[in-house]
């Protein structure tokens, strides 16, 4: 049993990904420090000496527990599409190129797939013959 968990946290799927994590944590802790001490400084800026204050106090005043910070959340989506971004640019655009160097499609469409009318399975290969579910032969469909 220990064997084979070896065998398995040594495929190269779970190294990559293992990898994958770390830098994209790394990558959280960059932008996450570029939007707290670049952008938000500069929305500060914008708005002249004054607090947008994008929220509402739903309890007793100066209650931060109570205060419905709409603000934040809008922070917080900017973080999520710049992470994203460079996420995409740093490290999927590149592993799509290397990969493509080598003939293997990553992050490719999906082969198109039919459904089976006995059993209603919609996962079913466009060239199938036969439902792998169910094993009702199936019409062919062409391409």
């Amino acid at each position: 049993m220990i064997r084979g968990f070896k065998n398995f946290l040594m495929r190269g799927d779970v190294i990559t990904v293992a990898i994958g994590l770390v830098v994209a944590l790394a990558f959280s802790t960059l932008v996450k420090a570029f939007t707290d001490f670049v952008i938000n400084p500069l929305i500060a800026a914008l708005q002249g000496g004054q607090s947008l204050g994008l929220g509402w106090q739903l309890g007793a005043a100066g209650n931060k527990a109570t205060y419905l910070d709409i603000g934040s959340f809008i922070s917080a989506i900017i973080y999520f599409i710049i992470f994203m971004a460079v996420v995409y640019f740093v490290i999927v655009v590149p592993y799509k190129a290397i990969q493509a160097r080598r003939g293997i499609t990553a992050f490719g469409d999906p082969a198109p797939t039919k459904a089976c009318p006995a059993c209603l399975s919609d996962d079913l290969p466009v060239a199938a013959s036969k439902c792998k579910y169910c094993g009702t032969e199936q019409p062919v469909v062409s391409v």
